[in-house]
């Protein structure tokens, strides 16, 4: 059982602080419970096909769902990353995240706000936008449609590739005293200046992408609640990057 168990006592109490407080009955043991969770995102497996050792999986997705619909996997995230972080350069990038029929099939009901789910040429995509410090390591996460572009809440970044490249956001950009560090598009007649060693290192966010998806249920998305998938994204750059 002892194998099985990620989270150290370490780890727990770095956690703590962000974990919601018992009401009532005490809950079942937070460390086996969030062991379990990180078990099944990380491998991509169904909650009922988790190893026993976690306890029951309907324990295990109760919390899981009820977490994430409280924001919690989030302020974790934000939290200790605002502790550590680097921010001194960001980045900002976009990648695609497969999503799987059982996300993506169920037709809207009223008054449903929506799946951030769209067609593009390589099917049914989410598009994941992040921004990073210095050192590749996530800040912040924003989801959209896979279709939709990649402007879309950029506006206030700093660093980005030739997908960023118009006027109006280096302009936006220049306002807020951010100086920004983007190669210009062919199709510009003038060529634009832009500090060439310090984009080469954008590449970094590129592999935190990488790495997010090694993380099965992030790489390709079941969960039709994008909550609960927004969830899973900062779950795993958490123990990822910042525990």
């Amino acid at each position: 059982m002892s194998d099985q168990l990620w989270l150290t006592d370490e780890q727990m109490e770095r956690l703590r602080p962000f974990s919601p407080k018992s009401h009532g009955k005490p809950r079942v043991d937070d460390r086996r419970v969030l062991s379990g969770i990180i078990f099944v995102n990380r491998n991509g497996l169904r909650w009922r096909d988790a190893p026993r050792e976690y306890g029951s999986h309907r324990t295990l997705y109760n919390r899981w769902k009820r977490w994430s619909d409280m924001g919690v996997f989030m302020r974790i995230m934000d939290g200790l990353s605002a502790a550590k972080a680097e921010p001194q350069t960001i980045m900002i990038d976009a990648t695609y995240l497969k999503a799987h029929r059982t996300a993506s099939s169920l037709r809207f009901k009223k008054g449903d706000p929506g799946r951030p789910i769209g067609r593009t040429k390589g099917g049914m995509n989410t598009k994941l936008h992040a921004v990073s410090d210095q050192n590749g390591r996530p800040l912040s996460f924003f989801m959209t449609a896979g279709q939709i572009s990649d402007y879309t809440g950029a506006a206030a970044l700093l660093l980005g590739d030739r997908g960023y490249d118009a006027d109006w956001f280096r302009d936006a950009l220049e306002e807020k005293g951010i100086k920004p560090c983007i190669p210009g598009r062919r199709s510009r007649g003038k060529p634009v200046k832009y500090d060439k060693r310090k984009y080469k290192r954008r590449n970094r966010i590129e592999i935190m992408f990488g790495r997010l998806k090694d993380w099965r249920r992030v790489a390709t998305r079941y969960d039709r609640s994008p909550t609960v998938f927004f969830s899973a994204v900062c779950l795993a750059a958490t123990i990822m990057f910042w525990l």
